[in-house]
C-alpha cells in the first residue's frame, strides 16, 4: 500500500488502443475523473488524457489510499463505459506510479503531463489539447501544504 502523498500516475488502455481520440469517451472520462474528485477522493493537480493512455497528477485524501483513488478513476470509468456504450475492456492491469518528493520534482511532472501532447505532435501548445489540464477552463486543485506535508 503507498504512503499518503501526492502522485504522479500513468495507465495504458487495454491493448494500447487508441480510445480517447472517441470525444464521447474521452468526455465521458472526464465526467468520472472530476466526480469522484467532487467527492472528496482525491484532488487533482494535472492530468492528460491521451489518445492510448493517461498520466496524473492527484493527491489522495487521507482516507484513500492510491491504489484505491486509481480503482474509482479506472474501475468507475470502465463501468461507465460498458453502461453508456456497451463495449469491452477500457484498461491494461496496473499503473505505475511515482510519489512527488518537493515543489521542483512536482513541477517537472507537471510540466511534463501538460508538454506530452506536444512532445507526440498531436499540438503545437500544450494549452491547445482538449483533454489536457493546461486547456483553459479545467478546475484544478492545488498543491496545498498539507499534501506537502505528506511528503515529508
Amino acid at each position: 500500500m503507498s504512503p499518503p502523498g501526492t502522485y504522479f500516475v500513468t495507465s495504458s488502455t487495454w491493448q494500447c488502443r487508441r480510445l480517447f481520440v472517441v470525444d464521447s469517451y474521452a468526455r465521458l472520462f472526464l465526467k468520472v475523473l472530476y466526480g469522484y474528485r467532487r467527492q472528496g477522493r482525491f484532488q487533482v493537480h494535472a492530468f492528460v488524457l491521451m489518445p492510448e493512455h493517461l498520466h496524473l497528477l492527484l493527491t489522495p485524501s487521507l482516507d484513500v489510499t492510491l491504489e484505491q483513488a486509481i480503482q474509482f478513476i479506472k474501475g468507475g470509468y470502465s463501468h461507465a463505459f460498458g453502461v453508456e456504450f456497451r463495449r469491452g475492456e477500457v484498461w491494461q492491469r496496473g499503473f505505475t506510479d511515482h510519489r512527488i518528493r518537493d515543489a521542483e520534482d512536482f513541477a517537472r511532472h507537471r510540466d511534463y503531463i501538460h508538454n506530452n501532447p506536444v512532445a507526440r505532435r498531436l499540438v503545437s501548445r500544450p494549452g491547445e489539447y482538449r483533454y489536457s489540464s493546461a486547456f483553459p477552463g479545467f478546475r484544478l486543485d492545488e498543491w496545498t501544504s498539507a499534501a506537502k506535508a505528506a511528503i515529508a
